[in-house]
C-alpha cells in the first residue's frame, strides 16, 4: 500500500469516533471533496486497514455491568487450540488473548455480577487443564478507539 499521510490518519480518527460518520462529514474535517474522501477510505478498506465498521455498546445498560481480566495457567504443554476450545464457548468471554510467558492466557470478562464471575471462573478450572487462575476486576476503563479527541479550535 502507498504510504499513509496525515490525512489519511485523520479520516481513520474520525471513523474510529463514529463509524457512521458519512463522507460528507469527513470532507468538511479535512478539507477535500467527498469524491477525494470516499476514494481515500476505499483505499484503506482495500489494502486491509479498515477491517469493519462496529459499534459500541453499553454492557451495564444490558446488565453485564462487572468487567473483568482473568490470567489462566494451563497445565504442561497444553496446546493453544485447547485453551481456544475451552474458553471460546462461554459467551461471558469477550477476548481471549495467548501470551508469552506466565500466564498462559488472559481472558476479558462481561457478568452480571459477583457470582455470576465466580460461576465463570469455576467453570474454567472445571476444564481439567487450568491450574490456576487470577482475576483482576475492571474498575473504569479508556480506549483509544472510545476517546473522543477535541477538534482544533473547539
Amino acid at each position: 500500500m502507498s504510504e499513509i499521510d496525515e490525512i489519511d490518519h485523520r479520516l481513520l480518527r474520525l471513523l474510529r469516533e463514529d463509524g457512521r460518520r458519512t463522507f460528507s462529514e469527513m470532507a468538511t474535517e479535512v478539507g477535500l471533496s467527498v469524491a477525494a474522501v470516499k476514494r481515500r477510505v476505499d483505499r484503506l478498506r482495500e489494502a486491509g486497514v479498515i477491517t469493519g465498521f462496529t459499534v459500541q455498546v453499553d454492557y451495564a445498560k444490558l446488565g453485564w455491568g462487572i468487567e473483568a481480566f482473568t490470567e489462566v495457567r494451563y497445565s504442561g504443554a497444553t496446546p493453544v487450540s485447547e485453551i481456544l476450545r475451552s474458553t471460546t464457548a462461554v459467551p461471558e468471554i469477550q477476548a481471549v488473548f495467548t501470551i508469552a510467558g506466565d500466564p498462559d492466557a488472559l481472558i476479558h470478562l462481561r457478568v452480571r455480577d459477583l457470582d455470576h464471575l465466580q460461576q465463570i471462573i469455576d467453570g474454567l478450572r472445571r476444564t481439567g487443564n487450568v491450574t490456576g487462575t487470577k482475576t483482576l476486576m475492571v474498575l473504569g476503563s479508556w480506549t483509544r478507539d472510545a476517546a473522543r479527541v477535541p477538534r482544533r479550535g473547539a
